[in-house]
């Protein structure tokens, strides 16, 4: 994949490409590469060229921003036809009769849904695999992609789809992005409306994986239904605060990932901004909050599901959310506590840069068939920087910023007060152009 989203819809919308010659080469791109890489669950093949041929005759084409983009869709969103596993053989396999409201969104604007992507089971874990396979890194294959939106962040590194959509309830569009090497935006609460409502206690919501800060923005103003959120400026000076320091446990951060951070303030810092060192007070409410609704979180939704045909890292996971439940510990107030001090921080900066991940990636295997603490243990510490600002309810996003000896690309955080989505979007696409990186796999390994 050459050409961006925002060229595609462009071109498409100009009449200067057909969207099924665009979703025919796509579709090549798919098979030529996902046997490596086990970014798709199902491809939808025949269906993503009547979509991309009925497109042609809409009269509104030449206005639809995502004209004949094909569209990779996490396998959480409802689509018409298809069924929503979330990464389960335990789920409920009968065809959907509506779209979910965000897909409805993306067929609205005029992308064509070419496939849904691998998620682990439940979205619990950062690690994308299922029996089925596992989502590769593209860039190092023997590491996993991340997850839960792991599949998503694959197709699109490995240059098979321009965009992709995901979900981020702990981190989970933000570490893969990180990952692979990919702009991954988690906005606010509230800003991508879902009917449904908002997963684990109103931690998840709905996000973008692009390769360009200009084609996340355009995804979540797709998904969030505004439009000004596709306009991508220069922000005005702002007060930055730099981080390296793990939320809680303070564990030692691997130096590349620390000194891509320091690196990033040095940039804007020549960009006129404002920087400092600076660390939010996290406390044990930052912590203990998302904890309990990761567990309870994943017990509410495992009721949909049939208990006997989850993996077992699933079932003890689910036990433990029971038990959370039971006795009353997803409180408000800890949330509220922590999200105080996330704001009395903000009242001193603008944005904060961490790195995204805490560690090196988790290693690609079939790590459904581990136990739970064996899952456990690598997603939480993996996890440290991101969890938060869901339970604050904060913009966050995370911006290709370098390379770590062993090949994997390295990301790092931004994070922003409510309604910052269009500042952290500016200062990606500053960061694009000041460092910039490789958009995708040419050729996966």
């Amino acid at each position: 994949m050459t050409m961006t989203a925002v060229e595609l819809a462009r071109s498409v919308r100009r009449g200067d490409l057909d969207p099924v010659r665009v979703t025919e080469e796509t579709l090549a791109r798919i098979h030529a590469a996902d046997g490596v890489v086990g970014a798709f669950r199902r491809v939808r093949e025949r269906e993503a060229l009547d979509e991309s041929a009925a497109l042609r005759d809409r009269p509104d084409l030449a206005e639809l921003p995502l004209a004949g983009v094909p569209v990779a869709v996490k396998d959480v969103a409802e689509i018409t036809g298809e069924y929503a596993a979330w990464g389960s053989r335990a789920c409920a396999r009968e065809p959907a009769a509506a779209d979910h409201d965000v897909v409805r969104r993306l067929r609205a604007a005029g992308a064509v849904l070419v496939g849904i992507t691998r998620v682990p089971e439940l979205c619990v874990w950062p690690m994308s695999d299922d029996p089925d396979a596992a989502a590769r890194n593209p860039w190092e294959p023997g590491y996993t992609a991340g997850g839960s939106s792991g599949g998503s962040a694959a197709a699109v590194a490995a240059g098979m789809v321009p965009v992709a959509h995901g979900t981020d309830g702990l981190g989970s569009v933000r570490l893969p992005a990180a990952m692979c090497g990919l702009v991954g935006i988690k906005p606010g609460a509230g800003v991508v409306h879902d009917p449904n409502g908002d997963g684990w206690y109103g931690m998840s919501t709905h996000g973008a994986l692009a390769t360009t800060a200009a084609d996340a923005a355009l995804l979540l103003s797709v998904l969030a239904e505004r439009p000004d959120l596709a306009e991508v400026g220069e922000p005005d000076r702002l007060r930055v605060a730099v981080s390296t320091q793990v939320p809680l446990t303070r564990a030692p951060v691997p130096r590349p990932l620390r000194d891509a951070v320091h690196r990033v303030g040095e940039l804007l810092g020549a960009a006129g901004h404002e920087v400092t060192g600076d660390t939010p007070r996290y406390g044990a409410a930052a912590a203990g909050g998302l904890l309990v609704r990761w567990f309870a979180g994943t017990a509410e939704q495992a009721e949909a599901f049939d208990p006997i045909l989850l993996q077992p890292r699933t079932r003890a996971h689910v036990r433990v959310g029971d038990l959370v439940r039971r006795l009353g510990l997803v409180r408000e107030r800890t949330a509220l506590e922590w999200t105080r001090r996330a704001e009395e921080f903000f009242t001193r900066h603008d944005v904060l840069v961490t790195p995204t991940l805490a560690t090196l990636p988790p290693r690609a295997r079939s790590w459904h068939r581990s136990s739970w603490p064996a899952n456990a243990l690598p997603s939480i510490g993996v996890a440290g920087f991101t969890g938060p600002w869901n339970l604050a309810g904060f913009p966050a996003i995370s911006v290709p910023a370098g390379r770590h000896p062993n090949g994997l690309p390295i990301g790092v955080q931004l994070v922003a007060a409510p309604g910052g989505e269009s500042v952290l979007l500016g200062l990606a696409a500053h960061l694009e152009t000041t460092n910039p990186w490789p958009r995708t796999v040419t050729t996966p390994h």
